[in-house]
């Protein structure tokens, strides 16, 4: 398809270029959140064309202000039919970041549709926000002040300046669909968008991840703990005469299906957010227990402080350490059972002694379990295991082995001798038969 200038300016016009809005849902739920507006043009030649064929000529001209003036005029005059609290999203050009008539032009576009600015959201791209931050924060600022909600579009594309989301107002993070597209395949995505959703949580933004197209990626998206997704999942682009249909349709909540390890929170640790996090090391601190996991190259990423008294180092000398390194007799003893974890293998009970730290005392007995720890597409990044002392019962244990093995002796040396019991002790005493 090859369209010029001419037609471009030609169906702005004649406002050939028309709304269609896309839906966004709730991950968690599956209900409708709001809707993205996305420019399409009925061309009378080519049918229906998309932003890609017309937007570029749109801003090399000078006309993307009027188009997007537009557009936003003709979604907002639509927007009634939404009830409350759904929202509008519209996407900002970086050139119109450079306008400082940008918020009078939408306030303008706003008047007289009813549409509260408040459900209003606009996107801009991190690039935009780089050529005059100075100005682009100003445009920002009373954007905001108007009621606007702001979302930064196509995070981690572009510069990915952290400064910037901590200077400016903005209340949304948009994931690249690109990462969306290949997370299911690509451990690296994967982790792109596990450190995107983590940010927001930590910055109280809302995560929203765009081009979500099968059950899978959902599925990822929803164990990472993204907020909202937007996608031929969860519908096409249509025009404005089908929201209340998509409206109406949105009320038949629908559920998204979690990763089968989805009840192990606990083995999440790579994309945990900041929340969770600290929920897992006032755990591990608490525990009367000796926790630790352990990475794949056998290294010490994290452990309690009752773990590092069993082994006698402090916690900072083992985390970067390999296991062998912190305690090299026990260590041919565990390798097989963490090797077995790391191949997707729950392992519990398992029995194991080492010397004490104390000269001259006898040796320390542990229960240990090795659990695998899967990411969101439950894959083992490695294992935590869990250390009980269990030196008192064994020694308990040893004790009564040697009273039975006692016992069993003066029996067997003396067979006229018989127990007596009572209700307070198993045994009491011993009397000579002979004499009953």
């Amino acid at each position: 398809m090859v369209v010029d200038i001419i037609d471009v300016r030609r169906a702005i016009e004649c406002e050939e270029v028309v709304p269609y809005f896309q839906p966004i849902v709730e991950m968690r739920t599956g209900r409708l959140a709001g809707f993205e507006v996305l420019s399409r043009w009925r061309h009378s030649e080519f049918g229906l064309t998309l932003p890609k064929n017309f937007i570029s000529l749109a801003e090399e001209n000078g006309l993307i202000g009027l188009l997007t003036q537009q557009i936003l005029r003709k979604a907002l005059l639509s927007a009634p039919v939404l009830p409350e609290p759904l929202v509008l999203a519209v996407n900002i050009s970086p050139i119109q970041l450079h306008d400082i008539g940008l918020p009078s032009q939408i306030r303008k576009s706003a008047e007289g549709t009813g549409f509260p600015l408040e459900r209003l959201i606009i996107e801009v791209t991190e690039s935009a926000l780089i050529d005059n931050v100075a100005r682009a924060r100003e445009i920002v600022a009373e954007l905001r002040a108007m009621g606007c909600r702001l979302a930064v579009d196509d995070f981690g594309t572009g510069y990915s300046n952290l400064q910037q989301l901590e200077e400016l107002p903005f209340s949304e993070l948009k994931i690249d669909q690109s990462f969306v597209a290949t997370m299911a395949s690509k451990r690296e995505s994967r982790k792109i968008v596990a450190a995107v959703v983590g940010l927001g949580k930590s910055l109280d933004m809302v995560t929203l991840a765009e081009g979500v197209e099968t059950e899978e990626q959902a599925d990822i998206l929803l164990w990472l703990g993204c907020d909202l997704g937007q996608g031929w999942l969860y519908g096409h682009p249509l025009p404005a005469d089908r929201i209340p249909g998509m409206v109406g349709a949105a009320v038949r909540t629908r559920s998204i299906r979690k990763p089968a390890h989805a009840n192990e929170p606990l083995s999440r640790l790579e994309s945990m957010p900041a929340q969770h996090l600290a929920q897992l090391q006032a755990i591990y601190s608490g525990a009367p227990v000796g926790l630790c996991f352990i990475d794949k190259n056998l290294r010490y990423v994290s452990l309690n402080q009752n773990l590092a008294v069993q082994n006698g180092a402090s916690v900072a000398a083992h985390i970067g350490r390999k296991v062998q390194e912190i305690i090299p007799g026990l260590f041919p003893r565990i390798l097989p059972y963490i090797l077995r974890a790391l191949q997707g293998e729950a392992i519990s009970d398992v029995e194991v002694s080492k010397p004490s730290h104390k000269l001259g005392a006898p040796d320390r007995w542990f229960l240990v379990s090795y659990q695998p720890a899967f990411d969101e597409a439950h894959e083992v990044v490695g294992v935590s295991a869990a250390i009980m002392d269990i030196t008192e019962r064994k020694q308990a244990e040893e004790a009564l082995r040697r009273s039975e093995d006692h016992y069993r002796e003066m029996v067997e040396s003396n067979p006229h001798c018989c127990p007596q019991f009572d209700t307070s002790s198993v045994f009491c005493r011993t009397v000579d038969s002979t004499h009953l």
